[in-house]
């Protein structure tokens, strides 16, 4: 089982379009998108990503990739 990255397809317009890009290279994670992720406020805020069930938060799309990793390796599945 690969660790779920979701991201809102709204927040993807907003600037994690590149976070999301490298992160579908990345045979070792399923990364999917949605019309809505129900983060709303979030969302019109800043650049976040769902993952494994909790929010992760970047200030920009590499920070967002970097805080994504991160928080897998912290966070193993198993």
């Amino acid at each position: 089982m690969n660790p779920m990255v979701e991201f809102c397809i709204s927040n993807l317009a907003n600037g994690s379009q590149e976070a999301f890009d490298i992160l579908e290279q990345d045979p070792d994670l399923d990364v999917l998108e949605y019309g809505c992720l129900s983060y709303c406020s979030l969302c019109s805020e800043t650049l976040f990503a769902i993952v494994n069930g909790d929010v992760v938060e970047g200030e920009s799309s590499e920070d967002l990739v970097a805080k994504i990793y991160k928080y897998i390796e912290e966070n193993p599945l198993f």
